[in-house]
């Protein structure tokens, strides 16, 4: 049982608490490199509590910075983007994306005191359609942005969905290595009888109560859904935590195939923004969707969202048009007939309704966990003990430099011989894909 000490420690992410101040020794997500257009407006970024805006400029780089200019501490979203750099409406101050002060137009004699002075800055980079920011110590030298699949190299937002949940990041990561909701919450309206068979994830939806397997390791953590298949085999669908706030997980076909994450970025305590990152998608394909048997897709698992119209309010990017005001358009009777579990529409949307409805920052002393619950509750002890030992003595995970882990981190489903064990299983896929066998450095 989370005590409730240990519950604020792992929710709260400002800046001076325990959780805020280990993700900012990571590469954070902030925003789609499509949206911060060179010389165009600023954006407002909220990221860990802090309030930031982002912008390109006339060559094409990109700056993060604290919004208050350092001058009047007036807001540089109301600033002009132009030649190089941001400039301040209301002193006509300018700063480049390194946050140096290129001009201070308003003083008679610029080498007095505070000419010069910067706007709080911080590193950035761009990968695979992606704006990462650094907001941690190493500022002047940044670790090195973790080799996970979906981000790495060239890319653009074809592949990537994002989207503004209005609760506590914890909850909605929770969401994504909890395995066994999926029979209930996504597909427990689906007649796994009617199903084409030759598809792995069938057995996701016929058998609601696998044998959870779990594991830390040199990423973080790793847990496996054991199933029952076809006579003389198993069923394992894997996910992974990866340091801070990623997740590889099941997103439909094999763990070969497989290169999809979630990042869980932390607008504030009450509110994410998701980073849902699916090569498949890039490739026209979108998410593998449940077949019945004549060939036939199984409905009510569309994505992505339909969004809000986007505002510059600091939460206002990504929002969807169904959510708690309008009780997320549930369909009664739909679910009356058994046709839907739960009466809303898409994957994504039933998740969302879940998780905004504990509340924005959910009271964990007030659960009662089981079994299925084993993946959550080792990688909540993992994210503590990680956290208590970057503030105890400055030790962060491994991970932080080896970025290389991430190539061991996949999300899927594979069949094979029963009795196999769960990471011989994982390791025997994963050489396939990768054309070696990966060290996990697991400890039960």
């Amino acid at each position: 049982m989370i005590t409730a000490e240990e519950n604020v420690d792992l929710c709260a992410v400002g800046k001076g608490t325990l959780m805020g101040e280990f993700f900012r020794q990571f590469w954070t997500p902030v925003c789609l490199s499509s949206e911060l257009v060179a010389d165009g407006d600023p954006v407002r970024l909220m990221i860990l509590g802090e309030k930031l805006i982002g912008f390109r400029d006339t060559e094409g780089r990109v700056g993060v910075m604290d919004h208050r200019c350092p001058h009047r501490c007036a807001s540089l979203f109301f600033g002009r983007n132009e030649k190089g750099g941001i400039r301040c409406a209301y002193h006509g101050w300018k700063f480049d994306v390194t946050g140096k002060c290129l001009d201070q137009p308003n003083l008679e004699d610029k080498n007095k005191y505070p000419a010069g002075t910067p706007a709080y800055a911080y590193k950035t980079c761009e990968s695979g359609g992606i704006v990462f920011a650094y907001f941690g110590e190493r500022q002047d030298n940044p670790p090195p942005l973790p080799e996970i699949d979906a981000i790495m190299g060239e890319g653009d937002d074809r592949n990537i969905a994002l989207t503004h949940r209005d609760c506590n990041y914890m909850q909605a990561l929770e969401g994504d290595i909890d395995t066994s909701h999926l029979g209930f919450l996504h597909v427990g309206g689906i007649d796994g009888e009617k199903l084409d068979l030759s598809d792995p994830e069938v057995f996701t939806v016929t058998e609601k109560s696998p044998k959870i397997n779990v594991t830390t390791t040199n990423f973080g953590t790793m847990y496996s859904a054991q199933r029952d298949a076809m006579e003389g085999h198993e069923h394992q669908r894997y996910a992974c935590y990866l340091y801070p706030f990623w997740v590889t997980y099941p997103g439909g076909g094999g763990l070969a195939a497989s290169k999809t994450v979630n990042a869980w970025v932390p607008i504030d305590d009450d509110s994410t923004m998701i980073f849902n990152i699916d090569l498949s998608r890039a490739e026209g394909g979108g998410k593998k969707k449940l077949k019945y048997a004549d060939g036939t897709p199984v409905g009510g698992l569309e994505r992505p969202l339909e969004y809000l119209p986007t505002t510059t309010d600091w939460k206002g990017r990504w929002r969807p048009v169904k959510d708690a005001s309008n009780d997320y358009d549930i369909d009664r009777e739909w679910q009356r007939n058994g046709d839907s579990y739960t009466g809303i529409v898409g994957v994504p949307l039933q998740d969302q309704a879940i998780q905004e409805s504990m509340g924005h920052v959910v009271d964990r002393t007030m659960e009662h966990l089981a079994a299925s619950d084993r993946m959550v509750i080792l990688t909540r002890r993992v994210m503590l003990d990680a956290a208590l030992d970057w503030r105890d003595s400055k030790k962060l995970p491994d991970f932080v430099d080896h970025p290389e882990y991430a190539q061991n981190a996949r999300g899927g489903d594979i069949i094979v011989p029963k009795g196999t064990d769960w990471l011989d299983g994982y390791e025997e896929k994963m050489a396939e894909a990768k054309g070696y066998k990966p060290n996990l450095s697991a400890a039960e």
